[in-house]
């Protein structure tokens, strides 16, 4: 058998499908892998900020339940609203309801209105009153998706 008989033959055929199908797992469970890594990872970090993500339990975690629930003072990790007390760069600081502050990062898919009219981030100023949806990331920072202001 010849080397061009051997690369048209059934056998190296075979072969070759079935080093194709092993890469094709291979890169399949690598991707299951990394998908599970990021997701274990996101939520270690997240539960590492736990106190940063829900402004920290003020009378431990079932202590002030009942009167927290009944008077509507719960913070979402998703949102939040308040007045600007700082402002670097693409990240802004919110001071909220019991003095409780929040990192809020603002990025180029952030809308931001203020009434009828579309601003930009750079038209934010300290003291502007802001209520802000977003989502939270590992660090217990909120990334805006909409920031409403009110002027």
């Amino acid at each position: 058998m010849d080397f061009n008989e051997f690369f048209q033959s059934k056998i190296f055929k075979i072969v070759l499908i079935a080093i194709g199908a092993l890469i094709v797992m291979i890169l399949v469970f690598k991707a299951g892998e990394f998908t599970g890594y990021r997701k274990a990872r996101f939520s270690y970090k997240w539960g590492e900020n736990y106190h940063r993500n829900f402004a920290g339990p003020k009378g431990g975690f079932f202590g002030d339940f009942r009167r927290s629930f009944g008077d509507r003072d719960y913070i979402n990790a998703h949102g939040t609203f308040g007045s600007i007390i700082r402002i670097d760069g693409s990240t802004l600081i919110i001071k909220g309801k019991g003095e409780v502050e929040k990192t809020v990062l603002v990025s180029d898919k952030t809308t931001i209105d203020s009434r009828r009219e579309s601003l930009k981030a750079s038209d934010l100023k300290v003291d502007d009153q802001v209520v802000i949806i977003g989502s939270p990331n590992d660090q217990g920072q909120i990334e805006a998706k909409f920031i409403r202001v009110f002027r």
